[in-house]
Parts: structure tokens; sequence; C-alpha cells
């Protein structure tokens, strides 16, 4: 009974430690992280589309037969992303009917064969589109419009964007690891089963045979990733080639469970290869990833902190990127009330832009205005050196989802897609909390 006596005190003190500690971790208080689920799911909410339900008068309503997640709630977006739906379906809150329904509305529009637009630019076979009508289900795989006839402006690159092939992925694995459904990966779409649709997607985008990276030049130019479509980037791309590392993985895992261990065993040796020639082919010397190995070839925050996250930078180089990344914050260079910037204000191109070449004025939009996207994965890095400063960029987040609050009503408009002080673009918007959440969720 004496021993118990002394041993409890003990006990009780290492709990508390043990709960201090844990408490360090979390990159933010449990209010704040209650506040941002809530707002999640609000925002999901007021960003479906339901079945015969009208957005825009300039649109007729969802035909699809069933229900679709837009990029945003209020009036604007009338059609479905492929690319904003797949980086926020881990937030937990799309049913399993949901997720059938877009996923084989994204397999049914998937491009079965090569074919040229009206404006010389092409539409590869396995193209999956960058956003589908909601009226009559076309596929639009070309950014900057509606029009299906109309698709294929040069100024968004010779062939559609490459992420979305890749998101196309991820929507698949998630819904079959999630709900016990690999037979569904066996299912007929338009003669191709989806299993093979998979394939045909992650074969879609050009590469470099050697370094299994995605590769461009002006004659075949891509998107590299959607969140940045107005900016002309080629040569090897990071950004899209991590998102291919991580498809190379979850197809490896796909074929494992449908029992074909030779193309399992392809795709994660793939995957190395991959991991490999990134960190060879874009670190620079702060240890940061070029965006590219031509033009616009600069320090990208979004695809380094993306790299820390899935693991790609690790070691020493996650730590020189991360110490980056750190001054960059304590500088005020890389963000603004908790949102963050493409790339920081000392890497800048020059004065008149932040990318070598863009569609769009310096610091608007995706060059140099400030976004809530990738919040997490640089939270998450920054906090591999100094967790008092991960926490604190987070609780800045959090303050400005608060005080701009779209629940509000009126003017507030948080989440927004992107700001610039006064200057603020699409209220409402689901990645610019769903992809934050999902990291701090989970961390």
């Amino acid at each position: 009974m004496k021993f118990k006596k002394i041993l409890l005190p003990f006990l009780i003190l290492i709990l508390i430690n043990t709960i201090i500690q844990g408490q360090k971790k979390d990159l933010l208080q449990t209010e704040d992280l209650a506040f941002l689920k809530q707002m999640v799911k609000d925002v999901m909410d007021s960003s479906r589309i339901y079945p015969n339900q009208f957005i825009s008068d300039n649109f007729g309503p969802n035909q699809t037969g069933g229900i679709l997640i837009r990029p945003g709630g209020r009036n604007s977006y009338p059609a479905f992303w492929i690319r904003d739906y797949a980086m926020s379906i881990q937030s937990g809150f799309v049913t399993q009917e949901e997720q059938k329904h877009m996923l084989l509305l994204t397999a049914k529009t998937q491009s079965d064969e090569f074919k040229f637009t009206k404006w010389g630019s092409f539409i590869p076979k396995g193209a999956v589109a960058d956003h589908i009508r909601i009226d009559d289900g076309k596929p639009i795989y070309f950014p900057g419009t509606y029009s299906y006839e109309n698709q294929g402006d040069k100024k968004w690159g010779m062939q559609p964007p490459f992420c979305d092939q890749f998101f196309f992925i991820q929507m698949a694995f998630h819904y079959v690891t999630s709900f016990s459904a690999f037979h569904s990966l066996n299912e007929n779409i338009n003669g191709i089963r989806l299993l093979d649709r998979l394939e045909l997607a992650y074969q879609m985008p050009p590469i470099d045979s050697i370094t299994g990276l995605i590769e461009v030049n002006n004659e075949n130019r891509g998107v590299d990733f959607g969140f940045r479509d107005a900016i002309y980037i080629t040569g090897k791309l990071c950004f899209a080639s991590l998102l291919k590392y991580q498809a190379s993985l979850q197809l490896a895992l796909l074929f494992q469970e449908m029992g074909d261990k030779k193309k399992a065993l392809m795709y994660k040796n793939e995957a190395t290869k991959i991991k490999k020639s990134i960190i060879k082919t874009f670190k620079n010397k702060d240890g940061m990833l070029f965006a590219s190995t031509e033009t616009s070839a600069q320090a990208d925050v979004w695809a380094t902190s993306l790299a820390i996250h899935f693991d790609v930078l690790r070691g020493n180089n996650r730590l020189k990127a991360a110490k980056y990344l750190l001054q960059g914050y304590i500088s005020g260079e890389l963000s603004q009330n908790g949102n963050i910037r493409h790339i920081l204000k000392s890497d800048d191109f020059n004065e008149n832009s932040s990318w070598e070449k863009s569609l769009v004025p310096k610091d608007t939009y995706q060059n140099g205005a400030y976004w809530g996207t990738p919040v997490g994965w640089v939270c998450k890095a920054i906090a591999y050196v100094d967790q008092v400063a991960a926490q604190k960029l987070a609780s800045e987040y959090i303050q400005d989802l608060r005080e701009v609050d779209f629940r509000k009503g009126g003017d507030f408009g948080a989440p927004w897609e992107c700001f610039n002080g006064n200057a603020k673009q699409n209220p409402v918007y689901l990645t610019s909390v769903a992809v934050p959440f999902i990291i701090f969720r989970d961390r």
C-alpha cells in the first residue's frame, strides 16, 4: 500500500507531462481544430450541387444523376472540378454514394482517343477533364472556359493540365480503400475497366524516360498543377512529378490488392525512381525545390512543402528546406494573415512578376497573392525546425478565418480562394480549409 501511495503521484506526473508534450506537437489548439472541422463541413455543404439544382442563370441544372461537389459555395463555379474535389476528399465529409458518382462521372468523361481542338492544341488518350459541366456532363479538358466546343486556347497549354490524371487515381484509391470496394476496379466503363482507365491516366503526361519525371517544352506544354494554370512553366515539372510519385504508390497498392504482384512491383519501383529524381533534379542550394528546370525555374514553396509532406524530402534535405521556409515566414516574405504565397517575395523573378512568365499581374491570383490551400503543408514543414513558429502561423490562419467567416453573411467570405490585402477572390473556397484541416487533424 505504501508503495502504491509513492507510485501514484509519480504516474500522475508522467501522465501530465505526456499530455503537455502531446499538446506541443499539435499545430492547432483543440478549439481551433474543432472550429476548422465545422467550417470544412459547412463549406462542403455549401459546395454541393444536388440533382436538378441550379447554380447559375447561365447554366442548366445538375443533370449528371447525382450530387457533385464544386470548388466553392455561393453562386460561383457551376461545374465539377476534379482536382479541388480530390484534394478535399480525405476530410471525411463525402459519403460513399457521392464518391462513387463523382468517380464514375470522371471515368466516363476520360478521353478514349487522341483528338485536336479548334485551336490546334490536343487532348491525348487517357486525359481527364479539368472540369465537367453540370447541365450536360460534357468534359472541359482545358482551363479558362465552360464551352466544350471552344476549349483548348493555347495560352492554357498545348494539352490539358497534368495534375487531374493523378487526382483521378487518388479519387479511385480513396474510394476503394475507404469502403473495401476493390471489386469496383473491375467495373466496365465505356468498354474499359476502371483499373485500366487509371493506368491510361497515369500514362497520359509526357515524361523523361530516364528519370520518370514529367517533362514538357513549348510545343507540348501542359499546366503542371491547376492552382497555377495562369503560370507558364516548362522543362521537367516538380509539382506534377510529386503527384505522379504519390499515384505510383497508390497504383502499387491497388495492384497488390488485385493480386497482380508484377505490376505492383513495377509501380513501387517507379515511385522509388521518381523520388530520387525529384531530389537530384530540383533541389537548390537552400534545400528548396525548383518548380521546373526551364521557364519559371524558381524556388517553389508549394512543391517543397508538399515534398516534405510526402516524405520525399527527408533528413538534412528536409531540415534545410524547413529552415528556409521558416526564415521566409519570419521575414514576412511567405505569408499574409496565415495564408501562403507560391514563392517567397525574395525569390520573385523580377520587380514586375513573381513568376518568370504569367497571364496575370504581379501580386494577384497565382502570381503573388496568398492562398489557404497549402497552409497545412507549410506549417508541417516549419514544425520540423520550429514548432512554436509553426503553431503561430497556423493560429494566424485560423484567426483570419474567424474574423471574416462566411457564416456571418453579407460581405464576409472566408475561406477565400486567395487574397492580397483587401483584394479577395472567390469566397467560400473548399480547398482553402479542407486541405489544411486534413494535415492538422492527422498530425
